[in-house]
């Protein structure tokens, strides 16, 4: 064995070595970047998502996407963003490590609200023009299959374990319940005036829905699909939010301009937070559960709540008219 046969076959496995380093390297970087808690804001008139950085709550990133864009909805593996664009009949595409548009779905004739089924295969698309959910298969990009919903249903919330969506509408002022697996409507549950927001307690036994018109929330049972309480509310409730333990839940006023806590052990308001915003619409709680990010629509802000002591940190300066918000895992 010659020494020029070893100083070659040094050189491949160093080359090789360096390669593996270099591609393990970028793979951890990506991860790090993608395990980082990022909030999704979408923007009705600048027609935008505007990213932000939970750590240090400034705006790292902007995306521009279809026109209006309004529900918003994460990957489970934090990978991509799903935005429906209600004046472009699609929905958007973000990656999330680019903060690039990767593609466009055409899902119909004015989509508000989505969601996606635990194991990312699934998207559920209400229309709220055509009264209908859509469910695609996201591999294939194929229409899975048609839900027909109440009138102008304004969005769609899985329940944790994805056996159940409930899709509140406006204007027929109930909330269409559906069984996942047979893609049939199980109940048409009637609650308050423009229900607008759901949120599921995290052992999926409750669901929370804001009646904007009414001023109240039902307190609707899983198992038996009836409305147990009502409660009174500040005006215009629309956003809900639930701690990850469940000990309390946030629900944005878009009228009165604050957020309320309630507790389900009583289902009673405990606190009022005033938020320096007009239109305070939306909210999403980082993984943790110690921050939650409202929209403020009409003053292009984005409020950012402590939910240890229930003040607001920050007002972050966004966009033209925020509507929804979504926070990486």
């Amino acid at each position: 064995m010659t020494t020029l046969y070893l100083v070659k076959m040094f050189r491949r496995s160093f080359s090789k070595i360096i390669s593996f380093a270099v591609c393990f390297l970028f793979l951890a970087l990506s991860s790090s970047v993608l395990a980082q808690p990022f909030a999704y804001v979408t923007h009705e008139k600048s027609n935008d998502v505007w990213v932000i950085d939970t750590k240090t709550d400034e705006v790292v990133a902007k995306v521009e996407v279809g026109q209006r864009p309004r529900g918003v909805v994460i990957s489970p593996d934090n990978r991509l963003v799903y935005i429906a664009n209600g004046n472009s009949n699609d929905v958007s595409v973000i990656n999330a490590a680019t903060n690039k548009v990767v593609d466009r779905l055409a899902v119909g004739i004015d989509p508000e609200g989505l969601d996606l089924s635990p194991d990312g295969k699934l998207l559920y698309v209400v229309n709220e023009n055509a009264g209908e959910m859509r469910v695609f298969e996201i591999s294939s990009k194929t229409l899975f299959a048609i839900v027909t919903a109440g009138i102008e249903p304004e969005t769609v919330v899985l329940s944790p374990d994805g056996r159940l969506a409930i899709i509140p509408n406006e204007t027929s002022h109930d909330v269409t319940v559906v069984d996942t697996a047979k893609r049939k409507v199980l109940a048409s549950v009637k609650v308050g005036k423009n229900p607008r927001g759901v949120a599921f307690t995290p052992d999926g036994r409750w669901v929370y829905v804001s009646n904007e018109r009414t001023g109240t929330v039902s307190v609707i049972r899983t198992t038996g699909l009836a409305v147990a309480k009502t409660i009174q509310m500040g005006e215009r409730p629309v956003g809900i939010s639930i701690l990850p333990d469940g000990s309390k839940i946030y629900v944005a006023h878009g009228r009165s301009n604050d957020v309320r806590i309630i507790d389900p052990k009583t289902n009673t308001v405990t606190k009022t937070i005033p938020i320096e915003g007009k239109r305070v619409w939306w909210t999403a709680l980082t993984p943790d559960g110690k921050k939650l990010y409202a929209t403020a629509g009409r003053s292009n802000t984005v409020a950012v709540i402590d939910t240890t002591t229930d003040t607001v940190l920050k007002m972050i300066d966004v966009g033209d008219r925020p509507w929804g918000v979504a926070v990486s895992r």
